[in-house]
């Protein structure tokens, strides 16, 4: 782990620093310290992250914290053709509200989520995840902080933190900013990999339920916030007594655990991880060429939130559906004799779902009908 190599490549060196006519810098000797990098803030920040960092751990961690890189030894009994799957992320200016509510306990959540429920998609394992978190000043208890909710993505998701690095950005980030992204590895044996060419007609599209707004169109609501001059601590009568600051705050659900059960437990043709572009534009990405998905708007209603947003921002349809998840985090595609126990399961495991549509014979589109249930959009 190597979250106490404070960016040295960022710092302002002497060689940089203002000389007068005798060559001596104008302002005195130089330092790190006073270039604006802390590195025993960062050591501190590594101490008390340590805990953290060591809940996650899984068999096939090798090593501890301090180390250059992280290591992980592949089971090759459990994976004898394994096919290692990557993906990188970050959280977005979802992060702007974890910083006004100054709560930074959930936000790497949301990065978890938002890294690991794409390696899932194509039938992955979770297996390890870094992180990289820039600030303009380390605040350990806040770094702490940070990565502590990103140890508990990685607990919910089930892999490990295997390393990370913590940056400070003096002079380019002010002193309560920061940004977070991460990398997550995943496994899957060739044979069982999930791809487009297993979905046919006949297949059932089940819906998984949100959290809330997740970790995307985040630009969209302050935007809204700001227009209609709302308040993060307003408690509209919609959200049944949670402040907007807390609605939004919500933590991105994740649903790794919940999809490799499905994959086990009853058979999966696909999945598609309901982010930036919303339910058609990312479940088209996982489609053939030979089929179209039927999605009947009326099957749900949009959380409470999302209609507010739209209400107060006078946002049309168009718009709110490329924009937001309106409550579906995670689209299954199963076949048809296996709907039910798909549904079973996930109920089972306290997960909302519900039957959203159809897979037919088509072209490679999708194809959303009807209207929202209670819903004024």
């Amino acid at each position: 782990m190597t979250e106490s190599q404070i960016g040295d490549h960022l710092a302002f060196s002497a060689a940089q620093a203002p000389e007068s006519a005798s060559g001596a810098a104008e302002f005195g000797p130089v330092s790190y310290a006073s270039a604006g990098v802390d590195i025993k803030a960062g050591d501190h920040a590594v101490e008390l992250m340590k805990g953290s960092v060591r809940r996650t751990y899984r068999p096939g961690v090798l090593g501890g914290l301090g180390g250059f890189a992280g290591l992980f030894a592949l089971d090759l009994s459990r994976y004898p053709r394994p096919v290692l799957a990557t993906s990188t992320d970050g959280v977005g200016t979802k992060l702007v509200i974890a910083q006004q509510l100054d709560k930074h306990d959930t936000i790497g959540i949301d990065l978890v989520a938002m890294v690991i429920d794409d390696l899932v998609v194509v039938g992955a394992e979770p297996l390890f995840m870094t992180d990289y978190i820039a600030t303009g000043k380390v605040i350990p208890d806040r770094i702490a902080q940070i990565v502590a909710g990103i140890a508990e993505g990685c607990v919910r998701a089930g892999c490990a933190l295997v390393g990370g690095e913590t940056a400070e950005h003096p002079g380019v980030m002010g002193a309560d900013d920061y940004d977070i992204s991460g990398a997550g590895t995943g496994v899957v044996n060739a044979d069982a990999m999930l791809s487009a060419e297993l979905i046919e007609p006949g297949d059932v599209l089940i819906a998984i339920g949100s959290s809330g707004v997740h970790s995307n169109g985040y630009s969209l609501v302050r935007h809204v916030l700001s227009a209609r001059n709302l308040s993060l601590s307003d408690t509209p009568a919609e959200l049944g007594g949670r402040s907007l600051g807390e609605e939004l705050l919500t933590p991105t659900r994740i649903y790794a655990q919940d999809c490799l059960a499905l994959i086990a437990e009853v058979g999966v043709h696909g999945f598609s991880h309901v982010t930036g572009g919303g339910l058609a534009g990312n479940l088209v990405r996982v489609l053939p060429d030979s089929v179209d998905a039927l999605v009947d708007r009326a099957t749900w209603s949009p959380l409470p939130i999302f209609q507010l947003l739209a209400r107060e921002g006078g946002i049309l349809r168009s718009e709110v559906e490329p924009a937001f998840n309106l409550g579906v985090g995670m689209i299954a595609v199963v076949a048809a004799d296996r709907a039910d126990a798909a549904l079973e399961l996930l109920g089972s495991r306290g997960v909302s779902a519900w039957r959203l549509g159809e897979v037919r014979a088509g072209s490679g589109h999708v194809r959303m009908s009807g209207e929202y249930a209670d819903c004024a959009f």
